[in-house]
């Protein structure tokens, strides 16, 4: 046969495809999750979470000093608490964990570890919903003067980066204000932009306690048959003050990543999310996949969809095992 193109010519051997790939995601550009809890000395696994688990506050500076030998310099926080109420208190009290881990962390390792940390309401209300509940619907202005000041408690505490995911209308608007407004006009916000509701955050409602007691998040999580409210949110987002804009499931909304990448100029996150993750545990379990492959595999496509940013559980296990070479 006589062809003057042949593609396989550029697939033969590990070092010509590794000479050619157009695409490789950043290790330095991970971001690893972790659940904070109450108490002292407690590390509970997570069963829909296989090698993550709820943590105190003592426990979690002892697994983060761990994560950071290992490469791990860029954590994002959540909080997990019994001391739940109507109007969400436990979000920004003094003995909130998430608050008390951003001080000792920051104490500890400074600008050696980026520590951000979760705004949103659903592990602090009674209801579960992301808002406050007022007349049985949820309150969005008087959620978001809530969210504001628990972005400004994470702010005094040391927070690197706060990241609104409670899909208020405004929140990104008021929090950058109120920061400004305090002297943290370094803050960053990591806004979850597109945050839509989704079927794969089982295993994180599990690990938050933060499945809504009643009804859905559908009133203000956004509708997965649409494509355009995701480019209308970064449009107010960005005009907001948001420093990084992100899309929430990745694997499923490859396309609304791209989407971004393409209409803004600000970093693009996408967050590898708990059923995500999950998925390729129990495929590996069953020896029906090469975890480590199918990890890589996933974290490259969402960068190829046009992500700078990932938020991924998988991060330990991609150092630990040298997945990633």
């Amino acid at each position: 046969m006589h062809m003057k193109e042949r593609p396989r010519r550029l697939r033969q051997t590990p070092l010509v495809r590794d000479l050619v790939a157009q695409c490789r995601p950043r290790l330095d550009r991970l971001i690893q999750p972790y659940f904070v809890c109450e108490g002292t000395g407690i590390r509970e696994d997570i069963a829909g979470l296989p090698g993550i688990a709820r943590e105190s506050v003592d426990r979690l500076v002892e697994t983060v000093t761990s994560d950071l030998a290992l490469g791990i310099r860029k954590v994002m926080l959540f909080g997990v608490t019994d001391r739940k109420d109507a109007m969400a208190a436990t979000a920004y009290d003094a003995h909130n964990p998430v608050l008390q881990s951003v001080r000792l962390l920051k104490d500890r390792f400074g600008e050696d570890l980026f520590v951000s940390a979760d705004v949103c309401l659903c592990a602090y209300t009674d209801t579960g919903h992301c808002g406050v509940t007022v007349s049985n619907q949820v309150d969005n202005d008087r959620s978001v003067e809530i969210l504001a000041r628990m972005a400004l408690s994470l702010a005094k505490a040391g927070c690197d980066c706060v990241a609104p995911s409670d899909m208020m209308d405004g929140r990104v608007g008021a929090i950058r204000d109120l920061l400004d407004d305090n002297g943290f006009m370094n803050t960053l916000i990591l806004a979850y932009t597109a945050k839509y509701a989704s079927s794969y955050y089982g295993p994180f409602r599990e690990a938050a306690k933060s499945a809504p007691g009643k009804g859905d998040r559908k009133g203000y999580q956004m509708d997965f048959r649409n494509r355009t409210d995701a480019l209308r949110e970064l449009r107010l987002d960005t005009a907001e003050g948001a420093d990084i804009v992100m899309v929430k499931p990745a694997l499923a909304y490859l396309d609304i990543i791209a989407a971004f990448r393409k209409k803004s100029q600000l970093p693009v996150a996408a967050y590898n999310v708990s059923g995500e993750y999950a998925a390729v545990k129990l495929l590996a379990q069953a020896g029906l996949v090469d975890e480590g492959q199918m990890v890589i595999e996933n974290l490259t496509a969402i960068t190829r969809a046009g992500a700078d940013i990932i938020l991924t559980y998988h991060l330990r296990d991609i150092l630990k095992h040298g997945w990633y070479q």
